[in-house]
């Protein structure tokens, strides 16, 4: 889990080992390996996750009937949604588990209604998905915006706006 302590912003940061296994259930040329990657590293980059010794990641790509099936049947919803995230904890030597989902039509269609490019918007979701598993959620309104504002830095690191402005 990540740490609650306050660091500076300015402060290097190493990030943690990372294993990261990437799962096509449904193909998506726009989203190869090497960026799903690269997002998730970026995601580990934060000062704030400093102390995770390692992070072992399984980040699966599926349609609409996957999607759906697993929010049924882990979150009694029954919908495709748009990220869904497994948090393991972490493992005697420290390293954090967690599967993440992207249900790709969803990003899609959430996109185009937002008007935003479609790799901006994965990348916040993956970027989402990598705070979830390292036990950041948004279940009260502090948590939200200590989450939310993690996720705009890491994304304005790539040269993405922030996901939460309305424009």
């Amino acid at each position: 889990m990540a740490s609650s302590k306050p660091r500076a912003a300015s402060a290097p940061a190493a990030a943690p080992a990372l294993s990261l296994a990437i799962q096509y259930g449904q193909e998506e040329a726009r989203l190869p390996r090497w960026r799903l990657r690269r997002w998730v590293a970026q995601a580990l980059r934060a000062p704030e996750l400093a102390d995770v010794a390692g992070v072992a990641l399984t980040l699966r790509l599926v349609g609409a009937a996957e999607g759906r099936r697993l929010n049924r049947d882990f979150r009694q919803r029954d919908y495709a949604t748009n990220v869904l995230t497994f948090e393991y904890g972490a493992d005697p030597a420290g390293v954090v588990g967690g599967d993440i989902v992207l249900c790709l039509p969803v990003l899609v269609s959430e996109a185009r209604a937002q008007k935003k490019p479609f790799l901006h918007h994965a990348a916040h979701l993956v970027v989402h998905g990598v705070l979830h598993s390292l036990g950041y959620d948004h279940l009260n309104d502090r948590d939200a915006r200590r989450m939310e504002a993690l996720e705009t830095r890491i994304l304005a690191e790539m040269a993405i706006p922030d996901p939460y402005r309305v424009s």
